[in-house]
């Protein structure tokens, strides 16, 4: 997915300038493709460029109001119906949760339930917003509601796991972290004898 292909498809249900557009990416697709001011105004530019929208209207201190044309429509049913999803694997958080018997059980927990943690408010942030949206006001409604849900369930599983993850390094205790430094000073050891060995007599 790409900038590109959300603005089409905000500008497909109806126009609006980009303040328009900047505040549903704030409140509907915050979950799902977020946009800063700057991304969204060049992305318009773009597109604009490339054919993809018009300038509808103009208006007092230079707001403009975008519409999508034929050729952008076209666009976006290609990307709906014939370009695969990238479906990303990749996940910074878990390579680091991978790599925690670097740090031992007591800061690997510390990790874990500052995920929790974060999740947790990602999740009443979530909840907030589903109150504040009046879900019949468009046509977007039915299938905003469906990339909330995606978000709250994506959270509440986060935070969920984040903890019972926590509680599994809560019951290796100390000894976990003790094996983990014998393992890096017998490593060292054996480091030395080798390098040792290969000086040879003094």
């Amino acid at each position: 997915m790409s900038l590109r292909h959300a603005v089409l498809g905000l500008l497909s249900g109806h126009s609006g300038s980009g303040y328009d557009l900047l505040r549903t990416f704030q409140t509907s697709l915050a979950n799902v493709w977020p946009a800063t001011q700057s991304q969204l105004y060049t992305e318009l530019n773009r597109l604009a460029a490339a054919g993809l929208v018009t300038v509808s209207a103009e208006g007092p201190r230079g707001r403009k109001e975008y519409a999508i044309t034929q050729q952008g429509r076209d666009e976006l049913r290609h990307w709906l119906l014939e370009v695969e999803p990238e479906r990303n694997r990749r996940s910074d958080t878990l390579l680091r949760v991978f790599f925690l018997d670097q740090v031992g059980p007591e800061q690997g927990r510390a990790y874990l339930e500052r995920e929790a943690e974060l999740a947790g408010e990602r999740l009443q942030g979530l909840r907030e917003l589903e109150k504040s949206i009046d879900w019949e006001a468009d046509s977007l409604a039915v299938y905003g509601r469906l990339t909330l849900e995606w978000g709250l369930r994506f959270m509440r599983m986060q935070r969920e796991w984040a903890e019972w993850a926590a509680g599994q390094l809560a019951e290796q205790g100390p000894t976990a972290e003790r094996t983990g430094e014998n393992e890096r000073t017998e490593e060292n050891n054996e480091r030395t004898e080798e390098n040792t060995e290969q000086a040879g007599p003094g």
